[in-house]
């Protein structure tokens, strides 16, 4: 017997957001995300989504008010309507290894979701942009990236015993700062280019800011806004995106590409801040910020995160991807490099193209994580995601 209590109190929301604590309290690769992260998607002050969506969220106990579980459905107006149905979304979710548990979560977000006009529910997914808290992981249980999911294998056994499908795979790729495994038509087709004097790439420079978040913007826009899931991005959200990657961020993992001038396409990296994150409990307070300045001086960070990468339409099919990371290459196989190896988030199942301009530059799978879709009319036709030629995430 369980009992489902929507989360409305400052002991509610406490209980929700530390339960994930006592539940991987025991499993060495869950890294504890920062409270705050976590805490700003239900903030309607730092969530600008709440203007034209909404989200509940719900804590689980058993009769012995033990807490079981957490979850969180939520409507994202920008986006429910861009599919074959109205769709929505669940995500946090967090469950001991017991069905009834897990269903008692899937059927409170179903519900209400249908009262909201909803035919359809994702999950687990993020009530927020795609890079982060998105997707099940299934397969490369290691150490997770900043802001990605990690969870135990049978949270997908407890969504396909559910009904959810797979409505595509997420995958991270890895390989390491070496010159070994770059196919040779790559570096080919990036000499090429660079012969070319209509084409530059720059490393953002901190002092330029502005010119770089509207050169993103471009770049981005033309790129990206146009699919489904994906919003226009507004300078102020470019701006700010700088502004939370300021302490971290190191000019020579972020590079954009320009034709006679014009931002067409950027390779954007950071640090991968997670291998500091573990060492701070979940806290962002003045001792956790100086220990992490410390470890990061100290060069404890040695990997790279690629955080997202396009080309505008215009320029695609020509190289342009394949020299962006070239370019970046020739930094990294420095000797004096700080890095030793990157992870690429986030290329979709539905971009082949994507997966093989990836693997020619010697980068393989580590990690895949489901995004999984339910139909609440289970008669209708099941869809997976349609396969597109994107840029690159």
């Amino acid at each position: 017997m369980f009992k489902l209590i929507e989360v409305a109190t400052g002991k509610e929301k406490k209980e929700f957001l530390l339960f994930p604590v006592k539940l991987y309290k025991n499993e060495k690769n869950w890294i504890r995300p920062l409270d705050k992260d976590i805490e700003d998607v239900f903030d309607p002050e730092e969530n600008k989504l709440f203007k034209t969506g909404k989200c509940i969220r719900w804590i689980l106990k058993n009769s012995t008010g033990n807490m079981v579980g957490r979850v969180a459905a939520f409507i994202n107006g920008n986006t429910a309507s861009k599919y074959d149905q109205p769709t929505g979304g669940l995500g946090f979710f967090e469950c001991i290894n017991d069905k009834e548990a897990a269903f008692t979560l899937f059927d409170a977000c179903k519900n209400w979701l249908q009262q909201n006009g909803m035919e359809a529910m994702d999950g687990p997914i993020n009530f927020g942009d795609r890079d982060r808290w998105w997707g099940c992981l299934k397969e490369g249980f290691t150490e997770p990236n900043y802001a990605m999911p990690y969870n135990f294998a049978y949270y997908n056994d407890l969504f396909e015993a559910y009904g959810f499908l797979n409505f595509f795979n997420q995958y991270t790729y890895y390989r390491t700062f070496t010159k070994a495994n770059v196919k040779p038509e790559v570096a080919e087709k990036a000499e090429r280019i660079y012969q070319n004097p209509d084409f530059e790439f720059k490393n953002i420079e901190k002092k330029k800011a502005r010119k770089y978040a509207e050169d993103f913007c471009t770049v981005y826009n033309k790129a990206w806004a146009r699919f489904p899931g994906v919003k226009q991005m507004t300078l102020s959200e470019a701006m700010l995106m700088l502004k939370r990657l300021w302490l971290i961020l190191d000019e020579r993992l972020m590079i954009f590409t320009y034709f006679k001038g014009e931002p067409i396409g950027f390779f954007l990296m950071h640090p991968e801040i997670n291998q500091l994150i573990k060492h701070i409990n979940g806290k962002l307070n003045w001792w956790a910020k100086l220990k992490f300045m410390v470890l990061l001086k100290r060069g404890k960070c040695n990997k790279v995160l690629g955080q997202i990468f396009g080309v505008v339409p215009e320029y695609r099919k020509k190289g342009i991807d394949g020299a962006q990371i070239m370019k970046f290459a020739e930094i990294a196989w420095n000797p004096k490099f700080p890095y030793k190896d990157m992870e690429l988030n986030w290329i979709g199942d539905f971009n082949p193209t994507m997966m093989k301009m990836i693997e020619q530059i010697g980068a393989t799978i580590n990690k895949t994580h489901v995004t999984y879709r339910f139909l609440f009319d289970r008669n209708k036709e099941f869809k997976r995601a349609s396969l597109v030629n994107m840029p690159g995430m």
